[in-house]
């Protein structure tokens, strides 16, 4: 018996294709793109038809189509039935990686997402559809069942980086998709940050993160700040291009215990800028700190640094290093 036996629920529905919930309703309310039965007359059950209408909608609407003209287009027909495809599988355990399904060519709406995870295609047929309520719900929803370092390394950096390279290629196109996506990535990372951890790790100094100056891209800093404060470690958070001066200041001022500074291209590395933060001292006489540095990103790779400066992998071994020197600092000041 297929998973159709009975008809899909809408919930289903709207995970196979990237869509709101509400979304679903408001086209079936509006344009009536609905399930042709329901189930006891009120709880909606989507056909193989149905769906295949609904995949023809969510094509015109991707493509720029007002709905209203996309919806008469898609009633139109005749769409043909989509084949039964497999059960969605089971979230697994938070921490686990993503099960990671077959590639099914063009179901990003165009864009080189390459073999990824499910939710990476949703996230990115919403985004292109610029659906901001499914973007914001499908962010949630991976953050929940997955965590905030398998959501950002498996769902939404590969979608930002898709999103990013289909920009690139195609001249003009595709610019508000890349804002709107980012937007609601950051405001997700800042949602699952919370607020500032407050004496969970009294007395430990802040982890200071900051964009090299010429470096706007901020969303890894953004990620990396959440999953910080999910160790209960305190940040100060600089942003995008932060000025040499006002690096310097800021670690002379709150003497971090470590510095991460951030570079999405070589264009914008600066290893001059990463040994002059590594030799700040601060501290009385006898008893002067230095911060750990690390410089975090694609821009630094090939690039020599002088011994003991930290080269996290990705976001899972950055957390790692810097929970690890806090804990040193921690002890060391017990």
């Amino acid at each position: 018996m297929t998973e159709f036996a009975h008809g899909l629920t809408t919930g289903a529905v709207a995970r196979r294709l990237g869509v709101a919930p509400t979304t679903l309703r408001s086209w079936d309310r509006r344009y009536g793109i609905g399930p042709a039965a329901r189930e006891d007359g009120r709880h909606r059950r989507w056909t193989p038809e149905d769906v295949a209408v609904l995949h023809e909608m969510c094509r015109l609407t991707a493509s720029g189509i007002p709905p209203a003209e996309a919806a008469r287009a898609a009633l139109a027909g005749p769409a043909p039935a989509l084949p039964a495809l497999p059960a969605l599988p089971a979230p697994p355990a938070e921490g686990e990686p993503l099960p990671r399904p077959a590639r099914r060519p063009g179901s990003g709406n165009g864009l080189p997402l390459g073999a990824v995870r499910q939710e990476c295609r949703g996230l990115g047929r919403a985004a292109v559809r610029l659906d901001a309520r499914a973007v914001e719900d499908m962010l949630a929803s991976v953050i929940a069942q997955y965590g905030l370092v398998v959501a950002w390394e498996e769902v939404m950096a590969p979608t930002l980086h898709a999103v990013g390279r289909k920009w690139e290629t195609s001249g003009d196109r595709y610019v508000e998709v890349e804002h709107l996506l980012s937007w609601h990535v950051s405001s997700a990372l800042r949602r699952a940050a919370g607020p500032p951890p407050s004496g969970s790790r009294a007395g430990v100094p802040p982890v200071l993160l900051a964009c090299v100056p010429g470096e706007q891209h901020t969303l890894a800093l953004e990620a990396l700040a959440a999953g910080l404060a999910e160790l209960g470690l305190p940040t100060l958070m600089f942003g995008p291009a932060v000025p040499p001066e006002a690096l310097d200041q800021a670690v002379r001022r709150t003497g971090p215990a470590a510095v991460v500074l951030w570079s999405q291209a070589r264009s914008t590395a600066n290893p001059p800028l990463a040994r002059h933060v590594a030799d700040t001292v601060w501290g009385v006489r006898g008893a002067r700190a230095r911060p750990a540095v690390l410089p975090a990103g694609p821009g630094w790779a090939g690039q020599s640094f002088a011994p003991g400066t930290l080269r996290p992998g990705g976001l899972r071994d950055a957390l790692a290093l810097l929970r690890g020197l806090c804990d040193a600092v921690a002890a060391g000041q017990s």
